[in-house]
């Protein structure tokens, strides 16, 4: 079994070209991919060459965390059938290339266990999932608060932001220094940081991935408040100890989803409280991916670029 799928060779070097896909077990699902999207945190980083060592990291690899698509095949093992719409968390199911990620293929064989059924209405907006079930990992379960102020206002901020007023929470404010990305927000005030006098936040998260952001979030706490880096950072991050320490300043680190993040996310969108709209910007044939994934990653218009793969097998 053969498929199309994205192929980074080294930074900067991306095809469209076919692989081979490993055989399905009983544990299996095929999945035919329509959606796929591109990460501007972890992906942009792989394209770059700066991604920091990790266990499974190389090249050459199919990148992609963000599928949705129909299952075709379905083992006997299996809790799925044909037919069923799904998200796929990337698939390592390639000869001769890592699946680090792999979801940027028409065609991919991962475990049923990692796949999450989604409803059939969400099409392109079923590849956010993941970045939706990350935004709620950050701040869901015990001794987790709410944001007070949100920093940066792409994909990721967006989706903090909706998922604190979805908990009924105050809305947060946003702070975004880009003009063309203050637009877009959803019950809350989006404005530049040197307009906003409050030095007084319980709560920051930051949504930006800049690794120099720290000092000036510490100046903006609450003694004892908290800071959260719900963002990716390639560079080393550290601060000047002093106002921390006058702050008493406290600071977590959000990991990546889990299984049960997904879920819950997914049910929060199925029920109407979480609103994937209006966070795709961009959409480009999968036959386009050489130009796509360099759009995506430098051009600051683009929040979120997807790749069609409906006629790409």
């Amino acid at each position: 079994m053969e498929t199309r799928a994205v192929i980074l060779s080294g930074p900067k070097n991306l095809r469209l070209d076919v692989i081979g896909l490993q055989a399905p077990g009983e544990d299996d699902i095929v999945v035919d991919v329509t959606h796929s999207g591109i990460s501007t945190g972890t992906e942009k980083l792989f394209w770059d060459g700066r991604m920091p060592p990790f266990p499974g990291m190389g090249y050459p690899l199919v990148p992609g965390y963000e599928a949705a698509g129909e299952v075709v095949e379905a083992g006997r093992a299996t809790n799925l059938v044909p037919g069923d719409r799904v998200f796929v968390p990337g698939a390592n199911c390639y000869d001769d290339a890592r699946g680090l990620f792999g979801g940027s293929s028409a065609r991919l064989v991962t475990q049923a266990s990692r796949a999450t059924r989604i409803d059939s209405h969400l099409q392109a907006e079923g590849a956010l999932l993941a970045l939706a079930a990350t935004a709620r990992h950050s701040m869901a379960g015990l001794d987790k608060a709410m944001p007070e102020l949100v920093v940066g206002h792409g994909v990721l901020g967006r989706l903090l932001a909706r998922l604190a007023i979805a908990a009924g929470a105050p809305a947060p404010m946003v702070w975004e220094i880009d003009p063309d990305r203050q637009a877009g927000a959803m019950g809350y005030e989006v404005i530049h940081p040197d307009d906003d006098p409050r030095s007084d936040y319980r709560v920051i998260y930051d949504a930006s991935g800049a690794p120099d952001v720290l000092n000036t979030l510490i100046g903006r706490i609450a003694k004892g408040g908290e800071v959260v880096l719900a963002g990716f950072y390639a560079d080393d991050i550290s601060f000047a100890f002093p106002p921390a320490f006058m702050k008493e300043a406290r600071f977590r680190v959000a990991a990546e989803w889990t299984p049960d993040d997904l879920v819950a996310t997914r049910q929060l969108v199925e029920a109407g409280a979480l609103s994937l709209d209006n966070l795709i910007t961009h959409t480009a044939p999968a036959s386009d991916a050489e130009t796509a994934y360099p759009q995506a990653f430098d051009d600051p218009a683009c929040l979120k670029m997807i790749l069609d793969w409906r006629g790409s097998a």
